[in-house]
């Protein structure tokens, strides 16, 4: 099985949610609507993906996606951007090329020093799918797996 990074994204709020599947979302750091998070795709993960799956969208994220997530939304302590600046100074490294580093899993989100390890992000522009947010993709509303279309809705949402 190939290594993948994946990209979650959670659409719905916490009102009226079970405990256990509230529990899940924040131990994937999923604390607020339009919160975003890249894991790995592992056995550990996929259960709570499927467990919290009616709050919740994800799919396999690509390079350039991740590098405009990075630049743009990606936060230090106090609220700050991330800079390029920092990210040489701490790392070493471009965004081109920690990204790089980041799809061959070499490094990690945590290698970057005080960086918060998920991502806010604006609801999407033109709203979400025709169907709303209570429908899975695959009929025609907004949650569960949407493969490749994760990096669409990303871009919408920076």
């Amino acid at each position: 099985m190939e290594k993948k990074r994946l990209a979650i994204i959670r659409i719905r709020g916490s009102i009226g949610v079970r405990k256990d599947i509230k529990d899940t979302l924040n131990m994937l750091r999923l604390y607020r609507k339009n919160s975003c998070v890249i894991i790995e795709n592992n056995p550990h993960y996929v259960g709570m993906i499927k467990k919290a799956k009616d709050y919740i969208t994800w799919g396999e994220i690509s390079e350039e996606a991740f590098k405009q997530l990075l630049e743009t939304r990606a936060k230090l302590p106090r609220n700050k951007n991330l800079t390029s600046d920092y990210l040489k100074e701490k790392t070493n490294l471009t965004f081109e090329q920690f990204t790089k580093e980041f799809f061959s899993f070499k490094k990690e989100l945590k290698d970057i020093p005080g960086l918060k390890l998920f991502f806010r992000l604006k609801p999407p522009t033109k709203g979400f799918e025709r169907k709303g947010i209570k429908r899975p993709f695959s009929l025609g509303g907004a949650l569960g797996y949407r493969k490749e279309k994760i990096n669409d809705i990303i871009s919408r949402m920076l």
